[in-house]
């Protein structure tokens, strides 16, 4: 894979965003690896990806056959010692939210490739052998200069009783969907004028392999400069990392998430898009499988605030770790 130096992705970003030339950005969580090429060269490099109904491959032809899918998540013990790291940096007041992830070993009868073909998702990305994600979250999109914003927070299995009152009225995701709201209607004030909240907390279903999970979100949108295309990667850089994946305050609740989390995320919760020459999507790399030498990781994470019950924030943890194939 052709990757761009760190000191150079926003850079490149920004000069091909001037010359309004197609690009394909894929951005880790920490920013070591970030890569950045033509639109034009993404298929020929073994990468695929659907944004809504943007993609670069042709559909393959529908399969239902079954398929073997085993989660082997960390211990409650264990996932309960970085929780209480967590909580005890937000009774420090170093974070209102903090997005804590694990990563849960898998086994599976299906490829990469065919996670990404079956999956029903909004963004999916295939990248190579080495990873695929099916992503329910955008982060920002760009459309004549307006940039707008989609964070999800709150999940509940819509099975349990009244599922959807209990999840809209929790008092832990009432704080959780207000805080990172917030955090993301400063984060595009950074790089935007008129910024505001369009929608507050939109329910959206999602299907799994083996439950339907309903998720929240809200819509928040500002007015960018007339000169954006030429400060793409600018405009990318002053928002990242994702704040639905971070927390609040940002800084400090990196370093909580630094001491709680003994692995590396690499490029779950990054970010991925495609600009047009015209417009930008992007996506949170949530939702994410990634080969380790010849077994598959799954990782996936919730967020963590004062309000929080570690069981049931251990479950949440679990029930994200699906495949979005019926």
């Amino acid at each position: 894979m052709k990757r761009i130096p760190c000191n150079d992705f926003v850079q490149r970003m920004n000069e091909w965003g001037d010359q309004e030339k197609p690009f394909l950005f894929i951005l880790d969580f920490e920013l070591k690896k970030p890569i950045v090429f033509p639109l034009e060269e993404a298929s020929d490099a073994g990468i695929l990806y659907t944004l809504n109904s943007t993609k670069n491959f042709q559909e393959e032809p529908e399969i239902k056959d079954k398929f073997t899918f085993e989660k082997f998540p960390v211990s409650y013990e264990k996932f309960k010692e970085a929780y209480d790291k967590v909580l005890t940096e937000i009774k420090l007041g170093n974070s209102f939210l903090t997005n804590l992830t694990f990563p849960t070993p898998i086994k599976t009868s299906l490829s990469l490739s065919t996670i990404f073909h079956r999956s029903q998702a909004p963004y999916k990305l295939l990248f190579g052998d080495e990873f695929v994600v099916f992503s329910p979250e955008s982060f920002v999109t760009i459309t004549d200069g307006k940039i707008s914003s989609y964070p999800m927070k709150g999940t509940i299995d819509a099975s349990l009783p009244n599922a959807e009152n209990e999840l809209l009225n929790d008092p832990k995701e009432i704080a959780e969907h207000h805080t990172i709201v917030d955090m993301i209607r400063n984060d595009l004030s950074i790089v935007a004028k008129d910024v505001k909240v369009e929608k507050f907390r939109f329910l959206n279903h999602v299907q799994t392999s083996d439950k339907t999970l309903i998720q929240v979100s809200s819509e928040i949108t500002g007015s960018l400069p007339e000169n954006y295309k030429s400060n793409l990667g600018t405009i990318l850089s002053k928002l990242l990392p994702a704040g639905s994946i971070s927390g609040a305050p940002k800084k400090k609740t990196l370093e909580s998430i630094n001491k709680a989390e003994n692995y590396e995320r690499g490029y779950y919760t990054g970010i991925f898009g495609i600009f047009d020459g015209q417009n930008l999507q992007s996506a949170v790399m949530i939702r994410y499988i990634e080969k380790a030498d010849q077994n598959y990781i799954f990782k996936s994470g919730g967020g963590i605030t004062c309000y929080s019950d570690p069981e049931k924030e251990y479950q949440e943890l679990i029930d994200k770790v699906y495949v979005p194939i019926h």
